[in-house]
C-alpha cells in the first residue's frame, strides 16, 4: 500500500524524497522495499553473546532489589546511591532503567504521579462575539514596588477590545463584574460564548466560574506557565507597552493609568490596522465593514496589474478576508513531527 501511494505521489510531480519524508520513511527504505522478495530485513544481529551481558540470575537479583519494600517507591538515580552506601554495586541507573523497561516496569514509582497537561481545546471563530480572549497585566504606580491591574478583553475573530478595567487589586469579582458589564453594554447574550484565559487566580475564582456558568458561557483554560495557550492576549499586551506615548517610568495615578487606556483603546480599535486581519481596524471587522474595504483593494490591485502587467509575474496580493480565526488549533502530524525531529 504504501509503495503504491509512493508510486502516485511521483507520478503526480512529487519528489520521491518529499513523499517519503511525509510518511515518516527514507529513500532507501522504500528502495530497499523494490527489491526482489519484498526488501526483506537480512541483518542477522549480533552472533556471539556479549562478554559483559548479565546472567539470569543478575538480573533476577536487580529486580528482586528494585521492587523491594525499601526501595520499590525509588527511582535507579535514587537506589543506585543508596545501595553504594552499603557497599553494594549490582549495577549502574542506565542498566536498571533498561532492565525495568524490558520488563514493562517502568512507570512514575512515587506516591504522587506528576501532572500531566493536555492543550487546550481548539475553538474556531467565524463572526464576532464567539470566542474572547482576556488577561489581567500590571500597570507600574508611582511608588516603587505598587501596581495597578489593566483586565482586558479581546474579540478573538475581529481582535476588538470589547472590555476593559483598571483597578488597585487583582479579584475574580471585578473580573465577574467586567465581564458582565461587557455583555450589557454590547446588548448580548453570552450563552454559548468561549472566554478564554490563563489559570491565574482571577480567572479561577468561585464568584467567576459562577458567573461564566450562569450565563452559559464556555470557560477555557491555557496550561500553567504556558503563555503560548493564551497568544491573543499576550500580543495584545505586547502591542499596549510598546506602543509610543507608553510611559516609560510609572503612572503617576489611578486616573492617569485610566485616561492613557482609554485613548489607547480608541486607537487600537478605530485606527489600529491589524496585520492577521489584512490591514483593516478591529472596528471595522466587528461590524462587518472590512469586506468591502478589502474588495475595493482588490479592485485597486486589478487595476494595477491591467495598467502594467509587466511587473506582476503571479496573483496579486491577497485581499480576501480572513473567514475563520482558531484559538488554539491542533498541531497536525507534521508539525509533531518537525519538533520532534528538532528537539
Amino acid at each position: 500500500m504504501i509503495l503504491s501511494l509512493v508510486d502516485e505521489a511521483v507520478g503526480s510531480g512529487a519528489r520521491l524524497s518529499s513523499a517519503c519524508h511525509e510518511l515518516g520513511l527514507s529513500v532507501k527504505t522504500i528502495q530497499r522495499w523494490r527489491k526482489p522478495g519484498g526488501g526483506k530485513d537480512l541483518r542477522h544481529g549480533p552472533r556471539t553473546v556479549p562478554a559483559n551481558k548479565l546472567s539470569v540470575e543478575e538480573r533476577q537479583e536487580i529486580l528482586k532489589t528494585v521492587n523491594s519494600p525499601e526501595f520499590r517507591d525509588l527511582s535507579p538515580n535514587q537506589i543506585v546511591p543508596r545501595l553504594a552506601d552499603e557497599e553494594i554495586y549490582l549495577a549502574s541507573e542506565s542498566t536498571m532503567y533498561r532492565l525495568l523497561r524490558e520488563e514493562n516496569q517502568l512507570r512514575h514509582r512515587e506516591p504522587s504521579k506528576p501532572a500531566k497537561r493536555k492543550r487546550p481545546d481548539e475553538h474556531e471563530a467565524t463572526g464576532p462575539n464567539e470566542v474572547w480572549s482576556w488577561d489581567i497585566t500590571y500597570l507600574r504606580g508611582p511608588i516603587r514596588g505598587s501596581f495597578y491591574y489593566l483586565y482586558m478583553i479581546e474579540d478573538v475573530w475581529s481582535r476588538k477590545i470589547v472590555g476593559w478595567q483598571i483597578h488597585e487589586e487583582e479579584s475574580n469579582e471585578l473580573a465577574a463584574c467586567l465581564f458582565t458589564e461587557t455583555c450589557a453594554y454590547l446588548g448580548l447574550d453570552p450563552d454559548g460564548l468561549v472566554l478564554h484565559s490563563d489559570n491565574g487566580g482571577p480567572m479561577k475564582g468561585s464568584t467567576m466560574l459562577a458567573t461564566l456558568q450562569r450565563l452559559g458561557v464556555v470557560a477555557s483554560f491555557s496550561r500553567p506557565h504556558v503563555s503560548d495557550d493564551n497568544p491573543y492576549s499576550e500580543a495584545l499586551f505586547r502591542t499596549l507597552k510598546y506602543r509610543p506615548g507608553y510611559p516609560s517610568e510609572a503612572f503617576s495615578s489611578l486616573e492617569h493609568a485610566r485616561e492613557w487606556i482609554l485613548s489607547f483603546v480608541t486607537w487600537y480599535n478605530t485606527a489600529h490596522r491589524h496585520s492577521a486581519i489584512r490591514f483593516v481596524t478591529p472596528d471595522e471587522r466587528h461590524e462587518g465593514r472590512d469586506k468591502a474595504i478589502l474588495a475595493k483593494r482588490h479592485r485597486v490591485y486589478q487595476l494595477a496589474r491591467e495598467n502594467n502587467p509587466e511587473r506582476w509575474s503571479g496573483r496579486t496580493r491577497n485581499w480576501d478576508p480572513v473567514e475563520t480565526v482558531t484559538l488554539n488549533p491542533r498541531r497536525t502530524n507534521t508539525e509533531a513531527r518537525g519538533q520532534n525531529q528538532a528537539a
